[in-house]
């Protein structure tokens, strides 16, 4: 699907928001089953406090001038995660339409000039990288296509595919936003050596993707590692690299590693994280679409913001 019109195809850094399931989790005591938000968009109390987490990341861009592409609370809001949460279809779809209009809202009250991507979050259909649950193509096109077609429906700007971990997945999520007239963006997961958990490189997952799908994604990012090892697999500069446009990485270069006794989660060297993430841009200015996973907040986007920017 032709990515004319997102104002984050140009030059211009954008930033992300971050790791919002582990950030209201660990840094805000909330109860998330099955990392899911969603649910927080059927109570005033819920609600104000995805408000103030997309403003808390809102207000460091404006304070920078950068532009923002936030995703929808909704990385679980598809059927089978919506079924074992004790959803049916029709609620599930309600609470996706209101994950949209809680961003259009933020957009439209905060009057600015700046550009405000409104991306609708799809997540995997299982939880990591399973091989019993690995679907084909179609199969994947057939499952996506109930929320990617809500969130299309809803006037959401892209529509983002985030923590992909094969293929197959990736060529059906972007054959779902084909069939909505939807751009996509699959974002992988990757481990230290830069390839997602089948052993498949990055390489040949965009190669597969692009000539497999019935409409190539408008770009595709990273997330869930933390940037030095993304750096280390940004030296080859061949052309699947340039396809890359954006990371949400994560906090500790050890993964996400579970607290003890409830505390919250170490959110690493902020400072070094900012710098090591102007350092990706640096290598790949394609990459222009940085923001946080696991472990971040607010502050890793602050120190993106202010490495990027300078003093």
């Amino acid at each position: 699907m032709a990515s004319k019109g997102l104002p984050q195809m140009g030059d211009e850094v954008f930033l992300t928001d971050s790791g919002i399931e582990t950030d209201l989790i660990y840094n805000h005591g909330l109860d998330l089953p099955d990392f899911a938000p969603f649910p927080l968009l059927e109570s005033d109390e819920g609600r104000t406090t995805l408000l103030d987490y997309f403003h808390a990341h809102l207000d460091v861009a404006s304070e920078r001038g950068m532009g923002v592409v936030f995703e929808t609370p909704t990385w679980r809001a598809s059927p089978d995660w919506g079924e074992r949460l004790g959803y049916d279809l029709e609620r599930l779809a309600e609470l996706n339409r209101d994950a949209v209009d809680l961003l259009r809202c933020i957009r439209d009250e905060s009057r600015s000039s700046l550009p405000f991507v409104i991306s609708g979050n799809v997540g995997p259909r299982a939880d990591g990288y399973d091989d019993e649950a690995l679907m084909t193509a179609a199969e994947a096109a057939e499952y996506h296509a109930w929320q990617v077609g809500v969130l299309a429906a809803s006037g959401v700007d892209i529509v983002s595919a985030l923590t992909v971990d094969y293929v197959a997945e990736g060529v059906g999520i972007a054959d779902a936003a084909a069939g909505s007239q939807v751009p996509s963006v699959i974002s992988f997961t990757t481990d230290v050596e830069g390839r997602l958990p089948d052993g498949t490189t990055v390489a040949h997952a965009i190669e597969r993707i692009d000539s497999g799908s019935l409409a190539a994604p408008a770009y595709y990012m990273l997330n869930c590692t933390h940037p030095q090892h993304i750096l280390q697999m940004l030296q080859d500069d061949a052309p699947w690299r340039r396809r890359i446009r954006g990371l949400r990485a994560n906090a500790s270069p050890l993964g996400l590693v579970e607290p003890d006794e409830g505390q919250p989660l170490d959110p690493g060297d902020i400072g070094e994280f900012g710098e090591l993430m102007r350092q990706v841009h640096l290598v790949a200015p394609t990459i222009t679409i940085l923001g946080g996973c696991c472990g971040t907040d607010a502050r890793h986007v602050r120190a993106i913001a202010d490495a990027v920017t300078g003093p």
